[in-house]
């Protein structure tokens, strides 16, 4: 029997990407106005259990996967690479065949990308990529379930990443790649987007383009995003703010876009550098509904991963 991974959204087809979305949306629309602590009435993951591996710290990743499998009805066990064997020495190959023996499912946020591959090629159950430092695909789902929910289907729509050309980007352009729209990206050429990735976006929708400044990115944009300028695994921080101090989201970039523009970021978020606090907390910032539908795409994965 074929593992049902969820790695990257280039694996993926188009429709499969919307399906999840659409299950997503699904369930969430199900559980309006039920009680906070509710369990989804049909329980489908009922007898399942998935393993959380943290090589990274987390929240967003950590609660919305432990309350999105709760409330399927199945059950959760955390644990911090430093805690374990792996921390010890034992390779990702033999833990991978040992936690598939225990659990149904594994979520690694993994420190590096290659962790992440190795553990999907030993594991004989499903794994989700919880974040690397090449990508970022269960964040990018939920920006597109969020995306939609307030400004339409994806391929009608124009959007604009100022900044670094991070692991999120990457995950963007597949996802632009497979979905369409317009992906414009504003980012300096010394953090630019991942070459490879733009190459294979492009291939499949020319609309996915790498452009020198922020504000030829954010023209006619329906959507402006950005993400901190120093990520964790990033050690030039002050090089880095220096590269990206012209690629601050504020009130003068959000004129350039379209008036209904909306604006987001996958947090954590730092007020006044990559964007000031003016745009986050104001009336465009969508970035709230951004964070609450983790939870939600979580579900549609795991369900997508686990045959449910």
């Amino acid at each position: 029997m074929t593992v049902r991974h969820f790695l990257d959204i280039h694996d993926f087809d188009g429709p499969t990407l919307q399906g999840i979305v659409s299950s997503a949306r699904s369930r969430k629309d199900a559980r309006s106005g039920a009680p906070k602590g509710a369990t989804d009435s049909d329980k489908p993951l009922a007898g399942k259990s998935l393993a959380l591996i943290f090589e990274r710290p987390s929240t967003r990743t950590r609660v919305s996967f432990e309350m999105a499998m709760r409330q399927l009805g199945g059950e959760v066990i955390v644990l911090n690479a430093g805690d374990m064997q792996l921390g010890r020495g034992e390779t990702i190959a033999d833990t991978a065949r040992v936690l598939s023996r225990y659990v149904d499912a594994i979520m690694l946020r993994a420190a590096k990308h290659e962790n992440l591959s190795e553990l999907a090629a030993h594991a004989t159950v499903p794994v989700i990529n919880g974040l690397t430092n090449k990508s970022h695909p269960c964040q990018v789902m939920a920006d597109i379930l969020t995306l939609e929910e307030h400004k339409g289907p994806l391929k009608q729509l124009n959007i604009a990443w100022v900044g670094d050309g991070n692991n999120v980007a990457s995950s963007w352009m597949e996802a632009a790649g497979l979905l369409g729209g317009s992906l414009m990206l504003g980012c300096p050429d010394d953090l630019r987007p991942d070459g490879d990735v733009l190459a294979w976006a492009q291939a499949r929708n020319p609309k996915v383009k790498h452009v020198a400044t922020a504000e030829e990115a954010v023209a006619k944009a329906d959507c402006v995003m950005t993400d901190t300028w120093v990520s964790m695994h990033d050690a030039d921080g002050a090089r880095r703010h220096n590269l990206l101090k012209p690629y601050q989201v504020n009130r003068a970039l959000m004129a350039k876009a379209k008036p209904d523009a909306v604006f987001m970021h996958d947090l954590p978020a730092h007020r006044e550098e990559e964007v000031t606090a003016e745009v986050i907390d104001g009336k465009q910032s969508i970035v709230f509904d951004q964070a609450e539908n983790r939870l939600h795409i979580q579900k549609a994965i795991l369900l997508h991963c686990l045959g449910g």
